[in-house]
């Protein structure tokens, strides 16, 4: 009975997930697409040779480096902090209440969130409203290179802050609750609970996650960096995956972008592997 209940979500794997990395081989053809795959002639690595050597591709990799390491450092920590945050909210009603209103921005989709944050940071919007009150001129910031970056990583984090941390607080819950009865007998504060008790027990948590997250270290979402760039702000914000849309759907050169997306998986199986290995020989704790 468990096998055919977990059959739907095998044959999901295997049809969505596995079966088209057989596509991959584009990468490595002069795909054409009244020839098929099987027609289409091979050009070995011509595809990768020219990707490195395509000024354009060496700007959208130090974006998506960028962006993927500021939401890394910035975004991966919040979501524990709130979940620690949340977990010494005694009031339930209050704690509930919180807890929705970090939970409800993840439902948005990115086109909605975009929506609010240009009509937040226009000319006519609240932001610059403030700063007409206080004596300053408005800003265009989604115009603005200087401000493009700052805007993705904390629009990411609010969309995601609530969501994130709903894993951590069942690891919390899971936690023995006379640990915390012998720290208070000891004479622990809530502070020195939280850090011998709650983070330690949170850290095989906290280590899965980031193992993942590093994993998908260059997948940022195309729709969240898309429904943001400006013109004014592509030397910023053009990354990977906006600029496999660009040329692959827009341009149709599908053998190209499918080395492009072919590297990007390399690289991310890199990261994980590699930090996987380090994270068994120190902490014990690993995915594989």
């Amino acid at each position: 009975m468990l096998y055919t209940m977990a059959l739907p979500g095998v044959l999901y794997f295997i049809l969505f997930k596995y079966v088209p990395l057989l596509g991959s081989v584009i990468a490595f053809q002069d795909f054409q697409i009244l020839n098929g795959i099987l027609k289409s002639p091979w050009v070995g690595l011509k595809h990768f040779e020219f990707m490195f050597a395509y000024p354009d591709f060496v700007l959208v990799l130090k974006n998506t480096l960028l962006l993927g390491t500021y939401q890394l450092v910035f975004g991966f920590p919040a979501p524990i902090i709130l979940a620690i945050l949340l977990n010494e909210v005694r009031a339930m009603f209050l704690k509930k209440t919180i807890q929705t209103f970090f939970y409800l921005p993840h439902f948005l989709s990115w086109v909605i969130v975009g929506g609010i944050i240009f009509e937040l940071l226009s000319l006519g919007g609240f932001v610059n409203t403030l700063r007409t009150w206080f004596g300053a001129e408005p800003v265009l910031y989604m115009q603005r290179e200087t401000f493009f970056r700052t805007i993705v990583v904390l629009s990411s984090v609010w969309k995601e802050l609530g969501w994130g941390a709903i894993i951590y607080l069942a690891a919390i819950a899971g936690i023995n609750p006379s640990l915390y009865e012998a720290a208070k007998v000891d004479g622990a504060n809530r502070f020195l609970q939280i850090w011998y008790i709650t983070l330690p027990s949170l850290l095989p948590t906290i280590i899965i996650l980031l193992l993942l997250k590093i994993g998908n270290f260059l997948e940022l979402g195309f729709d969240h960096i898309y429904v943001l760039l400006t013109p004014s702000t592509t030397a910023v914000g053009d990354i990977i995956d906006t600029y496999v849309y660009r040329t692959g759907i827009l341009e149709g050169q599908y053998s190209f972008t499918t080395a492009v997306g072919l590297f990007k998986s390399i690289i991310g199986f890199i990261l994980l592997y590699g930090c996987n290995y380090i994270s068994k020989k120190t902490t014990q704790q690993g995915l594989f």
